[in-house]
């Protein structure tokens, strides 16, 4: 039966959204109603939404979530606080759904549609170079990012023993020193929306750590920016995926990681440490302890997500291409 496609709201869609994105392998956090109607509320600026819904006898099988602006036609999002797009499609249904989403943009009056931060899993690689040489478009591809990840074993010896020779020892070698050098513990912080003054302290926490770490994110960290993140962490803590790290020496907090749990994963979002304990590799250490419990809490995959830092590698990831995608009248 063909596909039924119609715009429609966030608000019509949240729940078909939820449990469509569930059935569907490699989810991702970004592909969340709540990141991209954050995102919408927060930063869309001019762009009109097209959020395209495509069902078959009535039931949610795919999703468009798409923007358009200037007669250019994107994905909903940017590079900037996304590390990853695609469309959403019920397992099975894509070779229904790339056609008719073609059907559906060919009468829209743009000159360009870029899809960013394109998975080397995605479908859209399979099926868009086709499509487009069908319809007469002008079809380009191009290495945009890579966003490191491991897949974890059972156990911390398991996950050990998959490292390198050099790196196991490096990591064994840090552990030690921090134990024998300093009075230390790291956590999850425990705090909700529910108590507005902990929570905030936490996130100012995490943001002063961040910004100390590297002039790079101090520099991201603009006030707009920061604001974005807030809201995020309110929305993401209220969904039960945000997740917050701490490692303290000798009582006061020297690293911070911000991850989200879904599906069958964690993700590394951001992190920071203050330098003056650089010489403990309390940055690292706090990101292999998050590591750490993602694998005695049975998750299947750790998603280091965008850039090609070293510690990422030290830690035993490898990498996953990201695209741009360019599509041309």
């Amino acid at each position: 039966m063909a596909l039924v496609t119609s715009e429609e709201t966030f608000k019509q869609l949240w729940d078909e959204w939820e449990a469509l994105l569930s059935r569907c392998p490699g989810q991702r956090v970004f592909q969340t109603p709540v990141w991209h109607h954050l995102w919408w509320r927060e930063m869309h600026g001019d762009a009109q939404l097209q959020l395209t819904s495509f069902r078959e006898d009535g039931a949610l099988v795919g999703l468009a979530p798409l923007m358009s602006k200037n007669r250019s036609l994107s994905f909903l999002g940017d590079t900037d606080l996304w590390d990853y797009h695609d469309f959403v499609v019920a397992p099975g249904k894509d070779k229904d759904f790339f056609p008719v989403l073609f059907n559906v943009i060919d009468p829209q009056p743009w000159k360009e549609f870029t899809l960013t931060s394109v998975p080397e899993t995605s479908l859209s690689l399979a099926y868009l170079p086709d499509l487009c040489k069908a319809h007469g478009y002008t079809f380009e591809q191009t290495s945009e990012d890579v966003a490191p990840g491991l897949a974890l074993p059972p156990t911390w010896d398991d996950y050990l023993s998959l490292l390198s020779k050099k790196d196991r020892h490096e990591l064994r070698r840090k552990l030690r020193r921090l134990e024998g050098q300093a009075d230390f513990k790291w956590y999850a912080a425990q705090s909700t929306p529910a108590d507005s003054d902990a929570f905030n302290k936490d996130l100012s926490d995490f943001f002063g750590l961040m910004a100390l770490s590297r002039a790079e994110k101090a520099e991201f960290l603009t006030p707009d920016r920061e604001a974005f993140f807030r809201r995020m962490a309110l929305d993401t803590a209220k969904a039960g995926v945000l997740r917050l790290f701490f490692m303290e020496v000798e009582g006061k907090r020297v690293a911070a990681a911000i991850c989200f749990d879904y599906g069958n994963t964690r993700f590394l979002y951001n992190s920071g440490y203050n330098p003056d304990y650089y010489h403990l590799s309390v940055g690292l250490l706090l990101n292999a302890m998050s590591l750490r419990q993602a694998i005695e809490e049975g998750k299947g995959y750790f998603d280091f997500l965008r850039g090609n830092e070293p510690y990422k590698y030290d830690l035993g990831a490898k990498d996953v291409n990201l695209y741009r995608l360019v599509i041309r009248r």
